[in-house]
């Protein structure tokens, strides 16, 4: 079979590690390519995935699965190039790591392929930074509509959040981070993940002057959940980060050590079905969130999901508000840009959508989009 198309899409991601800033995956992704031409290692692993569809991320997975034999000590020659293990990788020398890299396929064949089953999950965290700005924006419109009337409930109110496609659910947890950037910082002082320049330009006045906020209920979903507390689970999400990307691995370090102490519990169901046990309680906020996942849902499914949360937002009332938040990319023109949308009901008279933020699709930093950005013209 011909090996046409996953060099294309190997090729894709590359060019796409090198815009996000990992010039070590690019330079992998790159060399790889010409490996699967070949008939070399990176040939025999992706076997069986070779018009695997782009959504399948075969290279992320097969950089995904070398990083893991870094990572668990079982290709120390490919360690000393990657920096997340200690190795050092040179930005002007970037084909130095490719002999060790390839010669690490050959070795573990085996495992490459079966990892090659997996899917990717990153559960990157600094897209919490999209999370906090949906539910602070959220808690400012809730109090200036109820105003100071004595029904009114007190706010910030508690926060149930719910997560589809959560991974190990490690942004359930995101009231407990903190995001910094110039002028501006937000969330608990003491917290191991420290979201670093969380905002370009000036953050939103409504964000600057957010109260923290409190989490009473926290649960999410995924096809494929990773249990953050186990050994092979946080070897996977280790895995999975670029390993040029220090600053990621630090923050997911440190929301692993939250995790240890605050369950997040992930089911193994769809979002459809995961939707369908939710209903809003009086009192407290309720929050469906999701971030970079539509893609990976089928359209049938997808459907369904709707659904479910027109069902919430219809049953939503001033004392149980629904939130939406979805940061998803929005093909613009000829590409594509990440944006964080929000969509706020609270009983009669119509839901409030907006789009409160553009960022990169990691999630650091955001950005305030224009008002006459042609983007916020445009329907999901």
């Amino acid at each position: 079979m011909s090996f046409d198309h996953a060099v294309a899409m190997f090729r894709h991601q590359a060019d796409s590690c090198a815009e996000l800033g990992s010039p070590l995956s690019a330079a992998l992704l790159r060399r790889a390519t010409g490996d699967l031409a070949a008939g070399g290692p990176c040939a025999e692993a992706i076997a069986g995935h070779e018009d695997a569809p782009g959504p399948n991320a075969i290279a992320l997975r097969l950089l995904g699965a070398v990083h893991a034999l870094v990572l668990s000590g079982r290709a120390p020659d490919l360690a000393a190039h990657y920096p997340d293990a200690g190795g050092h990788f040179d930005p002007a020398d970037p084909d130095a790591p490719w002999p060790a890299f390839r010669a690490a396929v050959a070795a573990h064949l085996p495992f490459v392929r079966e990892w090659l089953t997996r899917p990717p999950q990153t559960n990157e965290v600094g897209r919490s930074n999209l999370l906090l700005t949906g539910l602070a924006w959220a808690q400012r419109q809730l109090a200036d509509a109820a105003g100071a009337t004595a029904t009114a409930p007190p706010f910030p109110l508690p926060v149930r959040l719910y997560e589809l496609g959560s991974s190990a659910g490690l942004n359930l947890l995101a009231e407990q981070f903190r995001c910094v950037s110039e002028g501006f910082s937000y969330g608990p002082p003491d917290s191991p993940v420290v979201l670093a320049d969380a905002w370009r330009g000036e953050p939103p006045a409504w964000l600057r002057d957010a109260p923290l906020q409190r989490v009473t209920e926290r649960r999410g979903c995924d096809p494929t959940p990773i249990d953050p507390r186990s050994a092979d689970g946080a070897l996977a999400l280790r895995s999975y980060l670029w390993a040029d990307q220090l600053p990621r691995a630090r923050r997911l370090n440190g929301a692993l050590a939250l995790a240890a102490r605050t369950p997040t519990p992930v089911e193994t169901v769809g979002a459809a079905v995961f939707l369908r046990g939710l209903e809003t309680v009086p009192g407290a906020l309720t929050v469906v969130w999701h971030s970079v996942m539509r893609q990976y849902v089928p359209a049938d499914e997808w459907r369904s999901v709707e659904g479910e949360l027109a069902r919430l937002a219809a049953a939503s009332t001033p004392s149980a508000p629904f939130l939406h938040l979805a940061f998803e990319p929005r093909r613009v023109g000829t590409g594509h840009r990440f944006l964080l949308t929000a969509r706020l009901s609270s009983g009669p008279g119509p839901t409030i959508t907006t789009t409160l933020a553009e960022s990169v699709p990691h999630g650091l930093p955001a950005w305030t989009p224009a008002p006459d950005d042609p983007a916020l013209r445009q329907s999901d």
